[in-house]
């Protein structure tokens, strides 16, 4: 097997998945998930110091109903850009304590 570097730089072709808001690193984590699309980083991997919880809710037919974080960092908002499931479905237990993110939040790396 071979190693490579992690590459300095938001758009490394090796860097590890970032999610990026207002050029601030929200969370990063070598053990993301991809599921439609959206990467879903362990919610340990989320800074705290950045999320608010929101009364938003939707539901999934197939992953249950997923709650919603505010993010809020120097006079900045951006409601409900980031959701997770609390009790994901069965056949979706794959997300559980891990968050996505949507928005105005990009994942690179």
């Amino acid at each position: 097997m071979v190693a490579f570097p992690t590459l300095p730089g938001p758009h490394s072709l090796y860097a590890m998945p970032r999610a990026v808001w207002n050029d601030m690193v929200i969370a990063e984590s070598d053990d993301t998930v991809v599921v439609e699309g959206n990467h879903y980083f362990p919610r340990a991997a989320l800074r705290d110091d950045v999320v608010r919880e929101s009364s938003t809710h939707t539901v999934c037919p197939w992953k249950g109903t997923a709650s919603y974080y505010t993010l809020e960092h120097d006079g900045r908002t951006s409601a409900d850009a980031v959701w997770y499931y609390p009790d994901p479905k069965p056949e979706a237990e794959m997300v559980r304590d891990r968050v996505a993110f949507w928005k105005d939040v990009s994942v690179v790396g």
